[in-house]
């Protein structure tokens, strides 16, 4: 027997939380899981469940049916968030053409014909945007250079 009792030690580490799951022997020959929450904040915060060995079955049985849960809710939901999505997209663009995030928008300025406005429209994107506005940008270093003279 090791150390208090340990048998066998596995470690989750995770952002700010670590998990422990301890299998140990008592002195009675009894084993059980210890599983202990070690939370960092101000101080260490240290939390732990005991499972002996003869409720094991159970107490695994249902933390499968809560996982089972959990899994069958996050497929429903997201069920739910693709139909309401779709739904969305039907109803901003009926005729399905292109979708509203992937069409690109036209605006023509003053004086400008459709079919001008539309060949500027497709100019390949090259990632910049552009808004109208212009930013002069002058390095101080040269400016001090340019005005002292050796």
């Amino acid at each position: 027997m090791a150390i208090r009792g340990e048998l066998f030690t596995n470690q989750v580490n995770l952002d700010n939380r670590s998990y422990y799951f301890n299998v140990k022997e008592n002195r009675n020959g009894d084993i059980f899981l210890q599983i202990v929450e070690s939370k960092i904040k101000d101080g260490e915060e240290r939390r732990d469940i005991v499972v002996f060995a003869d409720d094991m079955k159970d107490f695994f049985k249902g933390l499968d049916e809560s996982l089972t849960y959990i899994e069958k809710v996050k497929k429903e939901r997201a069920k739910i968030r693709a139909e309401k999505k779709a739904a969305k997209a039907a109803k901003f663009n009926p005729d399905g053409a292109e979708s509203e995030k992937t069409a690109k928008k036209v605006y023509r300025r003053k004086g400008e014909s459709r079919l001008v406005a539309e060949k500027r429209a497709e100019k390949k994107d090259d990632g910049i945007k552009r808004t109208g506005k212009v930013i002069h940008i002058t390095s101080k270093r040269n400016a001090d250079s340019e005005k002292t003279e050796y």
